[in-house]
């Protein structure tokens, strides 16, 4: 059988396993529901509440059907919407499937053309992210105290260590995007491309946030995040053509 990253089968692995995903939260928002009304839960409040979060889940799914766009031509669709689906993750998925296909020596835009390579791929990208799905029972509990008795203890701390955190995890995909700047010095600009393109992107994200906070339009909040990537994506266009 001929290898093809858009392979029918592929879809039907894919559609079972997010099948069954779906199942699971549908089972459990109706237990929920069940549960809420033998509470005695007000029947307006409870399909408010489901209105008002399946609203809010649409800004969050534009950005991932970004990240499937971005991906499916290198990888296909299944693949791409499998992992964006269950436990992924796009700023992890898009870095490590890039980062494999730069490893193997393969040409940047082009579609996987050997079985072999799309399963290095496709094991990068899921072993990488499972290792969360080990490390949050085992140290999430302990972490958690231990902000605890650091915050009784003096909360400027607790928040010190939280932001530590985050600057930690800002910081690793930070190398990525700057790994390539020293090419500058042998007149090779292109490394500056996604240098722009994450500054560009970022002050959308910034105005995004103004406008929140200056206009009150507080709905835009839920919307920074596809807003940004989409304009990066927009303005990787001609920053390209103009370092490239």
């Amino acid at each position: 059988m001929e290898f093809s990253i858009n392979h029918p089968i592929l879809y039907v692995i894919a559609g079972v396993i997010i099948a069954a995903v779906l199942a699971q939260s549908f089972f459990f928002l109706f237990r929920a529901m069940k549960r809420a009304k033998e509470l005695g839960m007000d029947g307006g409040i409870i399909k408010k509440t489901i209105t008002s979060s399946a609203i809010f889940t649409i800004a969050p799914a534009v950005s991932i059907l970004v990240g499937v766009v971005i991906l499916s031509k290198q990888l296909g669709v299944a693949l791409p919407w499998l992992r964006l689906s269950v436990v992924g993750s796009l700023s992890y998925e898009t870095v490590a499937s890039q980062t494999t296909i730069d490893q193997l020596n393969l040409p940047a835009g082009q579609a996987l053309n050997n079985d072999s390579d799309y399963v290095t791929d496709l094991w990068v990208m899921t072993v990488g992210i499972a290792i969360g799905l080990l490390l949050v029972p085992l140290c999430a509990k302990r972490i958690q105290k231990g902000l605890k008795k650091m915050e009784k203890k003096d909360s400027r701390w607790g928040e010190i260590f939280n932001n530590a955190m985050f600057l930690g995890m800002i910081s690793a995909f930070l190398g990525y995007v700057f790994c390539d700047v020293s090419t500058i010095f042998s007149g090779d600009t292109s490394g500056l491309i996604p240098v722009c393109v994450m500054a560009v992107s970022a002050i959308l994200m910034l105005v995004c946030g103004l406008i929140s906070q200056k206009c009150k339009i507080r709905w835009i909040t839920d919307y920074a995040l596809p807003i940004s990537l989409i304009g990066g994506m927009a303005a990787a266009i001609p920053i390209t053509g103009w370092l490239a």
